[in-house]
């Protein structure tokens, strides 16, 4: 081949009979540019068309298939418009069908009296069997794969968009497959063996789109998969519809492979180019720290800090990611680790995602690390320690003063005492640098997109990576999303916590809910109140709005104060309610989900969730972590606005469970990942085939198969 020739899949689909200017536009809104994309433009769905009804059968508005003979036909047109309707009357024996088009009367040509007719269609009318315009075929001799192809078989059902035909499409696939098929080779080329997996079966979806009774049928071995022109040939014309699950499986596969092997490159890189920052430390500053706590790490907790020491000692930069439940102790082995690498005498770096929690990583860690000689430093996007546009930040009695007036100056000649820079996307500013940058800490990290986590790390010579997530990873984006990084677990939560129970109610049980947040505010306790708008409401979707609902609330629990927090309010008036609320000042918080992640108040027992069907799994699972903090026990009310069955299904997870990675498996398979991501954010490749949900074994044998391609 030439080298400036064209490879038969890059091939234009201009290049293809039938595609002209007008054709190639509309495929090209699909996406669809090559013969490639056009092979991988998957059906939406494949109906069966192989099991005749009787016309006498057919059932109003389901898919059918019939035949019959033509006794009538005719055009009619309508005087006072240009409106036409085109109509066959088809009779098989048993009964007679109607079949109408609308506005097309060339459809005339197509029929005579006397054909007979294959029809598919739903029937929007019995009386008389009516169907319009359904697909349809005349069965005369040498009618030829033609008639095979729309009817009479497993039929693809492609994604279209305005002006393109159903069957244009299909017809344009096929002739293409036939052409094309013999140019598709296998991308892993001494692997196929890997294919057949020990002890591993595919799962098979095999009833859900065909015909009831008519379960598929496979030709495959149990724990293999087909070659990648088999399985594009399956994905389109498949002959039962269970073979298009298997050909979706093994094209899925290709695409865990491709990014497989870009993870493992990226990290067989990182490990041949960079040599990791000694930061291991001497425990000269974390024996203090943990003495000073109040309480002893948890097992897992211990765990965990030994296999990051042990990166942080290691040859190659950590690239770590720490997961752990809503108050399982993160924050306490992110200050353990930011410890080591300060006792090595290098800087460390948290990002957070708010500026809620970064204030609260900024309370936390003044007390904790000042006394031990650390600087701790902060910067958002509203304010900066250490300069005159400093804000003041509102501490509680207890805590310590800024380092300013803790600790005194070094002289000239000594070395500026190790600093711990807290922010949020502020960090990420050119102006920002921290020389000596041993460790980036980045909580919350499905709040950022894997461009801003790099663009940390580029602040320093390869420094070591802990990323930190309180919504647990479901296991299938483990191994992709965050495929390039160690995963630890914090799997044990700290003792004496109080116990959380969960409740979904209706608007008509607010009052009771009302009543009983009173009755806990009698008891010395307080409670959040969250709302999915800051302002707006609507009275007709009966979705709440916090602003509109705070004058409400405030009289409903007179004379118990009720504050008001939410992403418009202005910086410092959100400080002095948080302040307040931390003291015990204000009793009932109103809110939006800006109170999800950074506020940690055990004395806070209640959470009522307002339109709870608006907030996603793994949302309503952070704002219920605002609560279970202390030894009291807890309760969140789930309040449903409007409910769906999705609302139900997700309302009656978090009834069952606290277990964040339950949740989180929940969530992936509810929403997809598109939706709990976005793809731009997940830093993930838009898959075609690929289902995180549902393709763990696919995933694990993509990255032995990936590792044998680099092997």
């Amino acid at each position: 081949m030439p080298t400036n020739a064209v490879a038969p899949l890059d091939t234009p689909l201009t290049a293809l009979w039938g595609v002209g200017p007008e054709r190639a536009a509309q495929l090209a809104r699909l996406g669809l540019h090559t013969v490639r994309d056009l092979l991988l433009h998957a059906p939406r769905r494949h109906e069966d068309r192989r099991h005749f009804l009787s016309t006498r059968d057919l059932k109003l508005g389901v898919a059918a298939t019939t035949r019959g003979r033509i006794v009538v036909q005719g055009l009619k047109t309508f005087r006072k418009d240009t409106r036409s309707v085109f109509e066959i009357v088809l009779d098989d024996g048993s009964a007679r069908l109607h079949c109408r088009w609308w506005n097309l009367p060339f459809m005339e040509k197509y029929f005579a009296v006397g054909d007979d007719v294959m029809v598919f269609g739903k029937p929007n009318s019995l009386k008389p069997r009516t169907m319009d315009h359904p697909e349809t075929e005349v069965l005369e001799p040498g009618s030829g794969e033609e008639v095979s192809l729309h009817l009479d078989r497993v039929v693809p059902v492609y994604p279209l968009t305005e002006g393109l035909p159903q069957r244009w499409l299909r017809s344009l696939v096929w002739r293409t497959l036939q052409d094309q098929l013999r140019h598709i080779a296998e991308p892993w080329p001494g692997i196929a063996e890997e294919f057949k997996v020990q002890g591993s079966k595919f799962k098979v979806e095999t009833g859900a789109s065909e015909a009831p009774g008519q379960p598929g049928t496979l030709n495959l071995e149990p724990g293999t998969l087909p070659s990648r022109s088999q399985a594009l040939r399956w994905l389109h014309f498949p002959d039962e519809i269970a073979q298009a699950e298997v050909a979706r499986q093994r094209l899925a596969l290709d695409e865990f492979v491709n990014l497989q092997i870009q993870i493992q490159t990226r990290r067989r890189n990182l490990q041949t180019s960079a040599r990791g920052l000694p930061c291991a430390g001497d425990n000269h500053l974390i024996k203090p720290f943990l003495a000073q706590l109040g309480f002893a790490l948890t097992k897992a907790q211990t765990a965990v800090l030994r296999e990051m020491r042990k990166d942080l000692g290691g040859a190659y930069p950590m690239r770590r990611l720490l997961q752990g439940d809503v108050g399982s102790g993160k924050t306490v082995v992110a200050a353990c680790a930011a410890l080591m690498a300060l006792e090595s005498g290098f800087n460390v770096a948290l990002m957070a995602p708010t500026e809620i929690l970064a204030e609260q990583h900024f309370r936390n860690f003044s007390k904790w690390l000042e006394p031990l000689g650390v600087r701790v430093e902060m910067q958002t996007g509203n304010w900066k320690t250490g300069t005159s546009a400093q804000l003041p930040l509102p501490r509680p009695a207890t805590s310590i003063q800024h380092p300013a007036s803790s600790i005194q100056p070094p002289a000239s000649s000594d070395p500026p005492p190790p600093t711990l820079t807290l922010g949020t996307h502020a960090l990420l500013e050119p102006a920002f640098a921290l020389p000596k940058l041993g460790l980036v800490i980045i909580d919350e990290q499905h709040k950022f997109g894997v461009s801003q986590r790099e663009a940390l790390l580029r602040k320093g010579r390869y420094p070591h990576l802990l990323v930190m997530t309180a919504t647990p990873i479901p296991r299938t984006l483990g191994l992709t999303l965050y495929g390039d990084l160690d995963i630890s677990v914090i799997d044990q939560m700290p003792p004496g916590r109080g116990r959380i129970r969960t409740y979904a109610r209706g608007p008509a049980q607010l009052p009771k809910v009302y009543e009983f947040i009173r009755q806990k505010i009698a008891e010395g306790r307080q409670a959040y109140v969250v709302y999915p708008r800051v302002e707006d409401s609507d009275l007709k979707t009966g979705l709440k709005a916090v602003k509109q609902e705070f004058e409400r609330l405030q009289k409903e629990f007179a004379p118990h104060r009720v504050g008001l927090v939410h992403g418009r309010v202005r910086p410092e008036e959100k400080d002095a309610t948080m302040a307040a609320f931390r003291a015990n000042e204000i009793q009932v918080l109103l809110a939006t989900s800006v109170i999800e992640v950074g506020v940690d108040v055990a004395n806070a027992t209640v959470m009522l969730i307002e339109n709870a069907e608006q907030f996603g799994l793994a949302q309503l699972h952070q704002l219920r972590g605002r609560i279970g903090r202390g030894a009291h026990e807890s309760f969140c009310v789930l309040v449903v606005g409007r409910e769906t069955a999705d609302a139900r299904q997700r309302l009656r997870v978090m009834e069952e469970t606290t277990d964040g990675f339950r949740i989180a498996e929940a969530d992936l398979k509810l929403r997809g990942l598109g939706e709990l991501l976005g793809q731009q954010q997940s830093g993930l490749p838009p898959f075609r085939f690929a289902r995180l949900g549902e393709d763990l074994p696919l995933i694990e044998l993509a990255r032995k198969l990936a590792a044998r391609v680099l092997g």
